[in-house]
């Protein structure tokens, strides 16, 4: 049975395998089919490699204005991964709470959609290594930073956010109000923030600067005081694929060397390398990060 057939089977039964799914079961989930062919066989077989993201965060996995092509700094390293793995990346748009689980049943073969490594998240499933270096700021009213001058003053406010993002455990942590969206644009966050019905988004730097200028409409600013919890994104791939790692890992220290990692990072990142380690005194979490 092929992949393909597989997945319109599974897609029927999503919501079956995902209540069923318990730790003892992820070995056959993770993309593996019945022959027990690995994710890299099937996607070398085919030639293909079926890839997550939502197709809504500006600069990372988005669709440029008067454009129909999805771009952005995450879709086009993965584009360049695929170029040197010899397949094609077909992209296939899900919110980001959903690409998790996406990944874990098979549903497609790997997700890149500006996602945190965490040890956490590493009992679970396998990750490359870093494509981007960053770490987390908010966005507050330029007027008064919504009344935040500490992480602690975040309690009882209201932060936007996706629901399984690090981002919103880190305002649970302080004791916010997290509000959440589904397959948002970046100008429904940035909205309820100017408006008042959210007081933060707290998210990576380099999204929210892009964010910020994207919308200038917004009477909004990067916390000037707020810089914390350091991060490393990756692309996400099932717990048992080693192999399918491995090649991508393989690709990506190709394209870090030859420049293109940074090539692709100033294009969107309005001039700046988010392929290595930022500069300046960025603080961990106390009791939050490890």
């Amino acid at each position: 049975m092929t992949k393909r057939l597989w997945l319109s089977i599974l897609t029927v039964a999503f919501a079956l395998v995902l209540t069923a799914c318990g730790s003892g079961e992820e070995a056959e989930g993770n993309g593996q089919t019945e022959d027990k062919q690995t994710t890299w066989d099937q996607v070398k077989e085919e030639g293909e490699m079926v890839v997550g993201t939502s197709g809504t965060l500006v600069a990372t996995s988005y669709y440029p204005k008067d454009s129909d092509k999805l771009s952005g700094y995450d879709v086009e390293v993965m584009r360049k991964v695929g170029e040197k793995l010899g397949v094609d990346i077909k992209f296939q748009e899900i919110g980001v709470d959903g690409l998790f689980a996406a990944v874990k049943s098979g549903r497609i073969d790997a997700a890149i959609n500006d996602i945190e490594v965490t040890e956490e998240r590493k009992k679970n499933y396998k990750f490359s290594e870093p494509y981007k270096y960053s770490f987390t700021t908010m966005v507050v009213r330029a007027e008064d930073h919504s009344g935040i001058e500490s992480l602690e003053d975040l309690e009882g406010k209201k932060a936007g956010g996706g629901a399984t993002t690090v981002f919103s455990d880190i305002a649970r942590h302080f004791g916010a109000e997290v509000v959440t969206y589904g397959n948002a644009n970046n100008d429904v966050y940035l909205r309820d923030v100017d408006n008042g019905r959210t007081d933060v988004i707290i998210n990576d730097y380099y999204l929210s600067k892009l964010g910020l200028n994207a919308f200038p409409q917004f009477d909004l600013v990067l916390h000037p005081d707020l810089r914390m919890h350091p991060t490393e994104q990756a692309i996400l791939l099932g717990k048992e694929d080693s192999e399918l790692q491995k090649k991508i890992n393989e690709a990506l220290a190709e394209l870090r060397e030859d420049g293109t990692l940074t090539k692709i990072s100033k294009k969107f990142f309005l001039g700046e390398d988010a392929s290595t380690k930022p500069e300046g005194d960025i603080k961990k979490i106390e009791g939050f990060d490890k």
